[in-house]
């Protein structure tokens, strides 16, 4: 049997996606309405998730809910809900996150716990409801979104680093786990992708943007909705894990090859990144 006859067939089956209000998970629910699946979008913040769902053509459906992914009780009632309606659960997309950059030192314990809140406990949250769920009807598919920096190691975006890091260990180990029980997952490592993240989380004169683009080599970040085709493609095949675009699995086949030489790399992308922040300051920077 060739390998195109073994992809999932994705239409009619039903999905969660969270952070769906905007940027990647915007675009995964347009995907997924595309295709034909009945979409939940589940966002905290509900006029980005209405909007997302109002937006959106396809053979498909999307019904906007709102949902804190820091809350484990919650996301168990959208799974819940979700069961109740559709009679079962098929894909859960655990792509809420959250950024902060800047010197280590600065960031507040409060932001280091946002960090942990959203970006680990809500994709442990996700998984805690959903697959328990898809092992019991023998088939589902988890997907959790996580970064080349759950790949890869650098300064200013430590917290970040930290979590995705956790993110693509706890999807390979799952997945080890879930396959013979009928479930997949598949972990989304992605280099920069052009949404509002990219702008967001900047302590101090932590300019994300340049940093992501300069610090991956990129001149322009990933289109989302490339991304998202991307992403449904490697959710057909059931493939482990997804690096994009090809730039970044080179930079992540060299970082496995030679750990010592992209370490000096970042010490000294990391001195660049302060210079570029003194400069724009007026002061002198150290180190």
């Amino acid at each position: 049997m060739g390998r195109r006859e073994t992809e999932l067939d994705l239409s009619g089956l039903t999905a969660v996606v969270t952070g769906g209000g905007s940027g990647v998970g915007a675009s995964l629910v347009r995907a997924l309405v595309r295709a034909g699946v009945r979409t939940t979008v589940a966002d905290l913040d509900l006029a980005a998730a209405t909007r997302t769902s109002t937006s959106v053509t396809g053979p498909g459906q999307a019904r906007p809910v709102q949902v804190d992914v820091t809350d484990a009780g919650s996301v168990q009632a959208l799974v819940d809900d979700v069961v109740a309606r559709e009679g079962r659960l098929d894909l859960m997309f655990n792509n809420a996150g959250i950024t902060f950059g800047g010197e280590t030192e600065d960031l507040s314990l409060e932001q280091w716990n946002a960090l942990i809140d959203v970006n680990i406990r809500g994709v442990v949250h996700g998984v805690a409801a959903a697959y328990p769920l898809m092992v019991r009807q023998g088939h589902g598919r988890i997907v959790n979104t996580a970064s080349m920096g759950g790949l890869m190691a650098a300064g200013l975006i430590t917290g970040y680093v930290m979590t995705k890091h956790a993110v693509v260990g706890l999807s390979l180990a799952l997945r080890s786990e879930a396959a013979a029980k009928g479930v997949g997952v598949t972990v989304v490592c992605p280099s920069a992708v052009e949404t509002p993240l990219l702008d967001k989380g900047e302590i101090g004169l932590f300019h994300g943007r340049d940093y992501y683009l300069k610090g991956q080599g990129v001149r322009r970040p990933l289109d989302p909705d490339v991304l998202a085709a991307q992403v449904l493609d490697a959710v057909r095949r059931d493939e482990a894990m997804l690096v994009t675009p090809r730039t970044a699995r080179i930079t992540w086949r060299i970082g496995r090859l030679s750990p010592r030489l992209v370490q000096r790399s970042s010490i000294r992308f990391v001195a660049k990144q302060r210079r570029w922040q003194a400069q724009r300051s007026g002061g002198i920077a150290s180190g």
